[in-house]
């Protein structure tokens, strides 16, 4: 479960760093963007009754943070597996 070599070591944490700015920056869109700046203008839709603003600072932005954990998994793994320190 090592690396093949040290260029594998380092291009996988490149992509590994990546994949974590990406999420990071898609939960901050909508638990700061969506849930603080833009409800206003989300507030004039309703969804199920409730102001779209309100939900997404409620209750939209855990989802979406949980969501988030599954794809880190699931990419992950596939980054594991590419190169080969995958546990089988």
């Amino acid at each position: 479960m090592a690396f093949r070599n040290e260029d594998d070591k380092k291009a996988y944490w490149r992509e590994n760093l990546a994949l974590m700015a990406k999420l990071l920056v898609i939960w901050f869109v909508v638990s700061f963007g969506f849930g603080i700046l833009l409800v206003d203008v989300l507030n004039q839709i309703q969804v199920f009754g409730f102001k779209l603003g309100f939900w997404f600072a409620q209750q939209g932005a855990i989802y979406v943070f949980v969501a988030l954990i599954f794809i880190y998994m699931y990419k992950m793994n596939q980054l594991d597996k590419r190169y080969g320190v995958d546990e089988e």
